[in-house]
């Protein structure tokens, strides 16, 4: 039987466990996006507390597409030396480092994107702080091409893998919902247009970093909006970017506009409440041959280990490690006790006043 701390290889990847960061916004970078020493600490905590594989927070390919403070960049070539530092301290750890690549189209504001906000429709929807600009072809193959441009920069720093953020009301899967992609034209409609941007962007990314370069997405399984995303229209798109080589999927769920059902839900008291978006990503798994990486919930090492008996190769974790970043060597050693996060989203706080993000629970004991 696979167990979580059994070795996993993505496209030549070799993790040494099943349990990934999931992709964190930390809120740790300079204004421009450039990483900063405080966050350098952060992943080498990570790297040292032995999760297998790392994804960044969510990283923006241009300015516009930024949206919360100290948010990172890899818009620029003048970050290297800071991405390489970032990389060096993941690996000294024994750690492996996926950049994950955002552009928040229409959930972005004019305020943090510098401009108003580019989205696939000019339509304003709950999970919009404004009414966005609709995206002209010309700057959709601009966006197209500052993808591929930010995987470039990752791989050629020192990074081992790059993830596309196709989740959570950011703008890939704002073109996949049929809720924030009103267009008439080829992009829009239909699921085989809404996924045109989609796959233009791996066909994009993928030839800049070439086949054995892992490259991975997270993807919603369902925005639990009306009129959004659905499960049917995921697995359509899961199965053709299996077909087009993607080398694994992260499987997630929601938007801001999904209430209860939001990608970070609080109140995870229970086994029964962990684990929220494995039914989607085990109905994902049946319709792909890549691995499948299931996020949402997750606190206890019993349920995560029932989550890969279910078939899924491997189990991310977010705010728990925000908490505990040696919570997997935890586990590991034996101490199988639960996660001490208590799911109430308090560690964004700080980070919106420009401190970083962090357990307040934990400072007041």
């Amino acid at each position: 039987m696979t167990t979580l701390f059994d070795p996993l290889a993505i496209n030549g990847l070799s993790l040494r466990n099943r349990l990934v960061r999931s992709a964190t916004w930390e809120g740790m970078c300079d204004p421009d996006g450039r990483p900063t020493p405080k966050l350098i600490d952060c992943y080498r905590a990570l790297a040292r507390g032995g999760v297998g594989l790392i994804v960044s927070g969510y990283t923006y390919v241009s300015r516009e597409g930024k949206q919360l403070p100290g948010k990172m960049g890899l818009d620029n070539d003048a970050f290297a030396a800071d991405y390489r530092a970032l990389a060096d301290a993941v690996h000294a750890e024994g750690g492996r480092l996926c950049i994950q690549l955002v552009h928040a189209g229409g959930q972005a504001d004019s305020r943090g994107a510098g401009r108003q906000p580019l989205a696939p429709s000019a339509v304003k929807v709950a999970q919009f702080p404004e009414e966005p600009q609709e995206l002209s072809r010309a700057e959709i193959a601009r966006l197209v091409a500052a993808f591929a441009a930010a995987a470039g920069r990752a791989k050629a720093w020192g990074c081992d893998a790059v993830q596309l953020h196709g989740a959570h009301g950011y703008l890939i899967n704002q073109f996949l919902s049929p809720l924030t992609n009103r267009r008439s034209d080829d992009y829009g409609g239909p699921v085989e247009n809404r996924c045109r941007f989609l796959m233009e962007v791996y066909a994009a990314v993928r030839a800049e970093v070439g086949a054995d370069f892992p490259v991975l997405i997270k993807l919603n399984g369902c925005d639990f909006v009306e009129g959004g995303l659905s499960v049917d229209d995921a697995l359509y798109a899961a199965r053709l970017l299996d077909r087009a080589g993607i080398d694994a999927i992260e499987v997630s769920g929601g938007t801001p506009a999904s209430g209860s059902q939001t990608p970070v839900r609080t109140r995870i008291e229970t086994a029964a409440q962990e684990g929220y978006n494995l039914a989607l990503a085990l109905g994902i798994k049946a319709a792909v041959d890549c691995p499948v990486i299931s996020v949402g919930g997750f606190r206890s090492i019993e349920v995560a280990q029932q989550a890969l008996a279910g078939g899924v190769e491997a189990v991310a974790l977010s705010r728990p490690l925000i908490r505990e970043p040696d919570l997997p060597a935890r586990w590991q050693a034996g101490d199988p006790a639960r996660a001490a996060c208590i799911s109430c989203n308090g560690c964004f706080r700080p980070g919106l006043k420009g401190e970083g993000v962090r357990c307040v629970v934990a400072e007041k004991g």
